[in-house]
């Protein structure tokens, strides 16, 4: 079973405005909600791939409903912590230019905590893991660490598209995956990151480090998928983007999904690239469908 760990999920609240005026009344021309945090984006894409998941994490009140039943009408496994206050609400303010007003998220207890470390007692080494997202100012810092502890005693991959400090601690870990864009790589090495081939260059240190597998994204220049044994450069399908949010979750979906269903290395990279393209091409999570029609337009070489 592939798990995927969303500390803090969220109501996303998108809202479209034709132009928004500080201090005046604004209507909307259009809203939608759905389930937000970027394991969960995971999950999702991975459910349209015909691939299933189990979603993990903490949810309260009447946001963590619509989240937990909003899961469960799109046949998405969960096994979420229940907690006193509400789940957040993050709205996407779509107008001239994005804005983003992200929430809080509840208080969690340490036996709710103590609850939350209890399912990695019951996964085996057939599982994997997926860590997305940053960790709330209510949990310990530490606790991807700790996930990431209990996970190699146990032998289960660990998948992690995280960033900052958290990234750094998963990285010490010698995880199966990360998945960092350019900014992030470059962060690790206190450079900035411009071009394909320095890309390349900070991602094989990783790999002698002991990080299993690596995929940089690089905006309109592309992708890199980087191992021990290969290093692959991919481009990015032409297309009008609409959407800024779950490209990158859309692209671990897409990666893992292809692995799951035993695709090779080469052929699972260029279905992730496709993934993260059709999201960010169309104002909801990619379609089974869109990846399809993407997917002849995603070409690979050896980097």
């Amino acid at each position: 079973m592939i798990y995927t760990v969303t500390l803090n999920p969220s109501v996303d609240y998108i809202v479209e405005v034709d132009q928004f005026e500080i201090g005046s009344l604004n209507r909307t021309v259009a809203d939608t909600k759905f389930p937000g945090g970027k394991g969960i984006n995971v999950s999702r894409v991975m459910q349209r791939l015909g691939v299933e998941t189990e979603a993990l994490g903490f949810i309260g009140g009447f946001t963590g409903k619509f989240v937990e039943d909003f899961l469960r009408a799109e046949n998405i496994q969960t096994n979420f912590v229940k907690v006193s206050g509400d789940s957040r609400i993050n709205i996407k303010l779509k107008t001239e230019v994005e804005t983003e007003i992200n929430g809080l998220g509840p208080s969690i207890t340490d036996e709710q905590l103590a609850e939350f470390f209890a399912v990695f007692e019951k996964m085996t080494e057939e599982d994997t893991v997926v860590l997305a997202g940053s960790i709330p100012g209510t949990l310990p810092a530490s606790i991807y660490k700790e996930i990431i502890s209990l996970c190699k005693d146990k032998q289960i991959k660990v998948v992690a598209d995280v960033s900052g400090e958290a990234l750094k601690e998963v990285i010490s870990e010698n995880p199966y995956l990360i998945k960092p864009n350019h900014h992030e790589l470059g962060e690790l090495f206190q450079t900035d990151i411009q071009t394909v081939e320095e890309a390349l260059k900070y991602g094989k240190k990783l790999v002698e480090q002991g990080v299993k597998h690596i995929i940089v994204s690089l905006a309109e220049k592309g992708a890199l998928l980087i191992t021990e044994r290969t290093s692959l450069i991919a481009n990015v399908p032409k297309g009008k983007v609409l959407n800024s949010v779950g490209a990158g979750d859309s692209v671990v979906g897409g990666f893992l999904s292809a692995l799951q269903k035993n695709y090779s290395m080469e052929e699972a990279f260029k279905i992730g690239v496709a993934a993260g393209s059709a999201t960010a091409f169309s104002m909801e999570l990619c379609t089974k469908e869109k990846i399809e029609e993407l997917l002849p337009k995603v070409e690979v070489m050896k980097g």
